[in-house]
């Protein structure tokens, strides 16, 4: 990692931070709103660089295909979650409770592969994905109260970020051959 990606990582962390914090302080209705339109702006995001990736450079990879099949995936996600904007509340605190907790449970896999294949940071990821889960089960318990669920995503958006900015300025290692 370079420097202009450590600085462009630790810049969308305190973007994220900024974004959590004014979620806490000024909640209304308007706020499920936003988190619709953060959650469907990023998974639009992310879709379009895979698919971009994939006509670039992961076509001619060893399985590049599922990059193009992950990168579609992800944009019908924003799609449906840019859909979201005209349902009860309840329908956007499960798809969040979804989206934490599948994530959570990803995390947690992956990190137990890093764990098994490679001496890495598994740790930092293994404790990303329990948190994620965790923030599911706050969510799904506090459920009927809207801004305790609201605030618990906001932390988890916290969360999230600091574990960004603290990956930014860890050290990679790379291999050389030679």
């Amino acid at each position: 990692m370079n420097g202009f990606q450590r600085v462009r990582k630790v810049l969308f962390g305190l973007c994220m931070i900024a974004v959590a914090l004014f979620l806490i302080l000024y909640p209304s209705d308007e706020t499920y709103m936003v988190i619709v339109l953060i959650l469907s702006l990023g998974l639009a995001i992310a879709g379009i660089k895979d698919v971009i990736f994939y006509f670039t450079m992961a076509r001619h990879m060893i399985g590049g295909k599922m990059i193009l099949i992950q990168g579609v995936i992800i944009l019908d996600f924003a799609l449906l979650t840019g859909s979201l904007t005209n349902v009860p509340k309840i329908y956007i605190l499960l798809y969040l409770i979804g989206i934490h907790a599948f994530s959570g449970v990803v995390e947690v896999l992956r990190a137990m592969e890093s764990k098994k294949s490679v001496e890495g940071p598994w740790k930092l990821k293994f404790s990303h994905g329990i948190i994620n889960f965790l923030l599911a089960v706050a969510c799904l318990i506090f459920i009927r109260r809207a801004n305790t669920a609201l605030l618990i995503y906001s932390l988890g958006l916290i969360y999230s970020a600091v574990v960004r900015i603290f990956s930014a300025f860890r050290r990679t290692s790379f291999i050389l051959i030679e």
